[in-house]
């Protein structure tokens, strides 16, 4: 289930928010202050952030500039009463990628979040590296990096770690990675995905890395950082 943080000091606005995305299938947290929404962003794990651009303790230009500097790129949705052309321009500039300007629909709202996850999954799919931490996935040169360390790994074990590098943070299911990384149904008594994984694990621990794959028991695996 997708994750949304919700970072609105409105009690009411956050009620909107939060009921409408959860009817459109969207897990949310909500947070009503500045720093405590950086926090959560920077811990990461979420599809999308909205952002209030008045907030106490920190305000939202602030947090979305500290997040995109921390390297964050979840998309944010600046949401704000302010609605002058200037406001609007500094929401996105700091790194917002979209500006939803109070009251609004809530429907509407719900419909842009969708583009914004839709659009950010085209870019994602169109990238040539994938990054968590300091883990670097290079899709070209098909190697991973690591603390200026780079390795090439054999065929399926980077096609899993691509695979769990583009769910970061997310569970996934054995059967799911049979499907996505070898193209065929689950088999529950091949021991193939955890072999693969092992030798992933070893490598990543060798190179440094601070994500790690972490094994749920009778439910899958993910991939997060420490």
């Amino acid at each position: 289930m997708r994750k949304v943080l919700c970072i609105e000091d409105d009690p009411v606005v956050s009620q909107e928010i939060a009921s409408e995305l959860s009817r459109a299938g969207f897990t949310v947290e909500c947070v009503a202050d500045g720093a405590e929404g950086l926090a959560r962003g920077l811990v990461g794990g979420f599809d999308v952030i909205t952002l209030d651009r008045m907030l106490p303790g920190m305000d939202g230009l602030q947090v979305i500039t500290s997040l995109r500097r921390a390297g964050i790129r979840t998309p944010v949705m600046m949401i704000s009463a302010l609605s002058n052309v200037d406001e609007r321009l500094n929401g996105l500039r700091a790194g917002g990628d979209d500006y939803l300007v109070k009251p609004f629909a809530s429907e509407e709202m719900a419909a842009r979040i969708e583009v914004l996850l839709r659009r950010h999954e085209d870019i994602n799919e169109r990238a040539t590296q994938l990054n968590l931490d300091d883990l670097m996935l290079d899709l070209l040169i098909r190697e991973v990096c690591c603390a200026d360390q780079r390795m090439a790994l054999p065929q399926m074990e980077f096609k899993l770690l691509e695979f769990l590098m583009r769910n970061a943070g997310k569970i996934v299911t054995r059967a799911l990675i049979f499907e996505q990384v070898w193209g065929y149904h689950f088999d529950p008594g091949t021991k193939l995905i955890d072999v693969h994984l092992a030798r992933l694990r070893r490598k990543l621990e060798q190179l440094g890395c601070r994500p790690a794959i972490t094994t749920i028991r009778g439910t899958g695996f993910v991939l997060a950082s420490q």
